[in-house]
């Protein structure tokens, strides 16, 4: 029991920062510990709420469940390694000593160590100890900045979905698509790359920040599952507009220098002979 829960407690923190990383700092994936809390966050608020207020909460709502689980095995995984050695540590003379209590006064260092309040009522006097809670203060001052950055990196993803939502409602309202087969033929060419452009953006933010996923939007304007078939309806217009322009235009026959129904100039010479 000596050892068991330090090597636990060491297992859980391998565990969560593991997680973060994968969540806030891999290009392409997500820990599965979040996507585990995401998921089911979205799933328990659907069938709550249904398609309704709730529903769109569930992605900020999914984020703090995962920060606080974050949060919280830090906190417990500091606790099970500094128990077995609770007295490696010098208490205030304030404290009673009848009062005491092992796991919470192991809770109470570890959570007080990881807000980096770091009240000095509880402090180490064994060498590695002065060591590990400074490091378990560094990791929660980082795990703080990580979610701060996590917010900022999701939000703008979120922002540039719901502008090109609403940039393809705009253009449905303003029935381009009936127009585009009669445009210029430089102006769909533009309008499709542009879009194509952001779209492929969208695409990219999905696997990068996979969590904007559980972000629904209740306003049909700014969703784009809801706008996104309207950009195949510009494609299949534009195609068919290129396709007209491209058809070559077939004239009557000419039979000679003078028309399709004149003679050429030596047939009208031998006529007035």
């Amino acid at each position: 029991m000596m050892l068991l829960d330090p090597a636990l407690g060491a297992l859980l923190l391998v565990l969560i920062l593991r997680d973060v990383f994968h969540t806030l700092f891999h290009p392409a994936g997500q820990g599965r510990l979040s996507h585990l809390v995401l998921s089911g966050t979205w799933r328990v608020a659907r069938w709550i709420g249904g398609p309704t207020r709730l529903a769109e909460l569930a992605g900020p709502l999914g984020m703090v469940a995962v920060v606080s689980i974050w949060s919280s095995g830090v906190v417990f995984g500091g606790a099970l390694v500094y128990l077995p050695y609770i007295d490696g540590f010098m208490y205030s003379t304030g404290l009673s000593p009848t009062a005491r209590a092992d796991f919470l006064d192991a809770l109470y260092l570890s959570l007080t160590t990881t807000s980096t309040l770091g009240f000095g009522d509880v402090v180490p006097t064994e060498g590695w100890l002065r060591v590990v809670t400074p490091l378990q203060a560094l990791v929660g001052f980082s795990l703080l900045t990580a979610a701060v950055t996590w917010v900022l990196q999701v939000y703008p993803a979120l922002n540039r979905r719901r502008t090109l939502a609403l940039r393809l409602t705009t253009l449905e309202q303003a029935s381009l698509r009936e127009a585009l087969p009669r445009a210029d033929s430089a102006m769909p060419a533009l309008l499709l790359s542009e879009l194509a452009g952001q779209v492929a953006q969208m695409r990219v933010d999905l696997t990068q920040y996979a969590e904007t996923y559980y972000f629904r939007s209740q306003d049909s304007r700014t969703s784009l599952p809801a706008a996104l078939p309207y950009a195949l309806d510009l494609v299949t217009a534009g195609r068919s507009g290129h396709a007209c322009r491209r058809t070559p235009r077939v004239g009557p026959p000419r039979t000679g220098a003078g028309g399709p129904d004149r003679p050429s100039g030596p047939r009208v010479a031998e006529d007035h002979g």
